[in-house]
């Protein structure tokens, strides 16, 4: 859950910033940094101007937060009495700063989301800090998260705090692919040479724009030629000579979940199945991509019977007729999509020789009892 930035209440605020905030051109001059305050003081009131109706006054306190010293700003920001709001407002910029972020990582009344948060953007030393404090990370899994989706995170410090949520039977929301991240713990971490592999393949894959694989028209069946060029297409990371054989089972699935269609395309072919499940899960996998891979006969099961499940890919036409054309269908899928399917693919599929009889006899049942129709549903 994100953090809600709200103004503190003055009345909980020294006398001098309750000047500060008080009416007058003061307010200006203190979002400018302008005013005689002390320290802690001061980030208080930057808080709260920050949130101030005068766009100015707003603009001008972020410019002043973001900008602070960085000694200055970190012996502040460790006092354990601050508000845990004005430490996530400070840590949203200066995250990069490495004594302001310790400050805000190492002090008590940080809150959960604020260290989910600096676990989304920190850099590696950043998420290695973080990673100590287990009882936060099993208080607020949404953490663990976090650095799941961060690719700066170590592949063994992710290791590590997995082993550590599925030991205390603990389960992270927001990832898709949980069950398969869980399955694949080798009880142990990863190594040096792990850490450096996984961001060699991680920078590596993402080999540019994928939108020639990711983008089309879902609303109708694809051509054998379309599905064949954007199949051709996703073989660039091959031709890279990437070395993605070569990860552990679980950084294959981290790879899965946050790299590009490119990744996804190594990965959805892998002979483990938890991490081809990764990638048909993974957060970035486009509706072209799931109607390109409802096609493919040559995935396993879980993959196509996973997209027939998936009511925001099955709602798109062209996902459905690939569906009803893939033989590894479930049949009980493949017979709730056929009544929605126009009376052309109808007639292919009544023709089919490489779909189940059932399917085909389906096709003909309702080629009969639309008969004298427009051709269309």
């Amino acid at each position: 859950m994100a953090m809600e930035l709200t103004p503190l209440d003055p009345n909980m605020l020294s006398t001098a910033a309750q000047r500060a905030l008080g009416p007058g051109p003061g307010r200006m001059m203190a979002s400018r940094g302008m005013m005689p305050l002390p320290p802690g003081d001061q980030v208080a009131v930057l808080y709260n101007l920050h949130l101030d109706s005068d766009a100015m006054i707003a603009a001008s306190a972020r410019s002043t937060a973001s900008g602070l010293p960085e000694k200055l700003l970190a012996g502040t920001l460790a006092d354990p009495t601050l508000d845990p709001r004005i430490l996530h407002f400070f840590g949203e910029r200066s995250y990069d700063k490495v004594a302001v972020f310790d400050a805000i990582a190492l002090n008590p009344s940080v809150a959960d989301a604020t260290l989910a948060m600096l676990a989304s953007k920190g850099d590696a030393r950043a998420v290695d800090q973080i990673a100590q404090n287990e009882q936060r990370l099993l208080r607020h899994p949404e953490i663990i998260g976090a650095m799941y989706m961060n690719r700066k995170a170590r592949m063994s410090t992710i290791d590590r705090v997995i082993e550590l949520a599925v030991r205390n039977q603990v389960r992270v929301p927001g990832l898709a692919c949980w069950d398969e991240v869980a399955r694949a713990l080798s009880g142990g971490s990863s190594s040096a040479n792990e850490d450096e592999l996984f961001a060699e393949v991680a920078d590596a894959l993402s080999v540019g724009d994928d939108a020639a694989i990711t983008k089309g028209d879902t609303e109708r069946d694809l051509t054998d030629e379309e599905e064949a060029e954007k199949l051709a297409l996703a073989k660039k990371a091959e031709e890279k000579k990437i070395p993605f054989n070569m990860l552990s089972v679980p950084a294959k699935i981290r790879v899965a979940t946050l790299g590009d269609a490119y990744a996804r395309s190594l990965a959805i072919r892998d002979p483990v199945k938890i991490v081809s499940m990764a990638a048909i899960k993974s957060p970035g996998l486009s509706d072209m991509e799931a109607a390109v891979y409802a096609r493919n006969q040559a995935l396993a099961e879980e993959i196509i019977r996973y997209i027939a499940s998936r009511r925001e890919w099955t709602k798109m036409y062209g996902v459905r007729v690939s569906l009803c054309r893939n033989p590894k269908t479930p049949i009980a899928e493949s017979s709730r999509l056929l009544p929605l399917l126009r009376q052309k693919d109808l007639v292919n599929l009544s023709k089919s020789r490489g779909i189940p009889s059932a399917v085909v006899a389906q096709a003909r049942k309702l080629l009969s009892q639309r008969s004298g129709g427009d051709g269309k549903k």
